[in-house]
């Protein structure tokens, strides 16, 4: 007898020792496991509320618990205020200058050319006494100071004036875009920060620890409660060597838990690709040094979903036929 052969012959002697029940059919030990989900607190804020109790089953996206959102409410409500102003200001550009406008323009430049023709007759005035030496040369600066506002404000109401007639510039355009564009960011950055205060369950889990009550505060980071994944229980055991190539994802297998009668079906989710050392307690004292290899065999008995992790397991394959 080749030595691979009798070796596996060896260990299946072993298993089938360890569950005469099975028909002789090889029986696996190990411990049942649930997916364990830490929710954390991504910012520092109270806890203002927990909706949920240890031991209650909750479904993907529920709310777990909130965290005081009333500092990150009134960031977003400023960063919404300022996005409208800005939609606002692009949307009066492309509509361009209104027709009110243009005609207040009109109005101002008009009487900016009233005053200004008022000062130049006051200076031409002013000059002819002061040539005559009727009054000072002071009156003459005066008069010329008044002429010169008045022009400057006929020339900005004329530029005011042509630039609501040229209309909207490619330039303005774009610069109000992309202010809009900086807006919405914003936006949806303030939201996002507003929605981590919100903490939900990402899958369908039963909510085992709540670290935290109501009240305190967490600091970033922490676990603010511990869920266990799934509507069923696992079982992680480990499969010897001599087995791995009998043993896929999907194969079908039942699960014997102490203190239950009768076993419950189940399914292989996964076996790992790499080999460790089998623990103390999965094999007899001979082979507790061997190989082997971690699987998870996903119970798919939803009666099965209040059991408690960590209660040992005998797991057997009623269809694998070795050769």
């Amino acid at each position: 007898m080749h030595t691979p052969i009798r070796w596996l012959t060896v260990v299946l002697a072993l298993l089938s020792s360890a569950c005469s029940e099975n028909d002789g059919l090889p029986a696996i030990v190990g411990t049942l496991a649930w997916d364990r989900i830490e929710l954390v607190a991504e910012i520092g804020e109270p806890i203002t509320e927990i909706r949920v109790r240890e031991g209650d089953q909750v479904k993907a996206g529920q709310v777990v618990l909130q965290q005081d959102a009333s500092r990150y409410q009134a960031q977003l409500d400023e960063a919404e205020a300022a996005r409208a102003q800005a939609a606002a200001r692009l949307a009066e550009l492309r509509r361009g200058p209104r027709s009110e406008r243009i005609r207040e323009a009109r109005a101002r430049l008009a009487g900016t050319e009233s005053v200004l023709d008022a000062r130049d007759k006051d200076l031409a005035r002013i000059r002819l006494l002061v040539a005559k030496k009727l009054i000072s040369s002071q009156d003459l600066d005066r008069a010329r100071a008044d002429r010169d506002t008045a022009l400057a404000n006929r020339d900005a109401a004329r530029a005011e004036l042509e630039e609501l007639l040229a209309g909207t510039t490619a330039e303005e355009l774009q610069q109000a875009t992309d202010a809009l564009t900086r807006a919405e960011a914003t936006v949806r950055a303030a939201r996002l920060t507003l929605e981590r205060l919100t903490i939900r369950a990402p899958v369908p889990a039963r909510v085992d620890a709540l670290p935290y009550k109501a009240g305190e505060r967490p600091s970033p980071g922490a676990v603010v409660a511990v869920l266990l994944g799934g509507t069923t229980p696992y079982a992680r055991v480990y499969i010897p060597e001599p087995l791995r190539v009998h043993i896929a994802p999907g194969r079908a297998a039942e699960v014997m838990i102490d203190g239950k009668p009768q076993p419950f079906a189940a399914r292989v989710r996964s076996v790992s690709q790499e080999a460790t050392f089998t623990p103390y307690f999965a094999l007899t004292e001979r082979d507790r040094s061997r190989l082997s290899y971690v699987a998870e065999i996903v119970l798919t008995d939803p009666t099965t979903s209040a059991l408690p992790a960590g209660v040992p397991v005998r797991v057997t394959f009623p269809d694998l036929v070795l050769p």
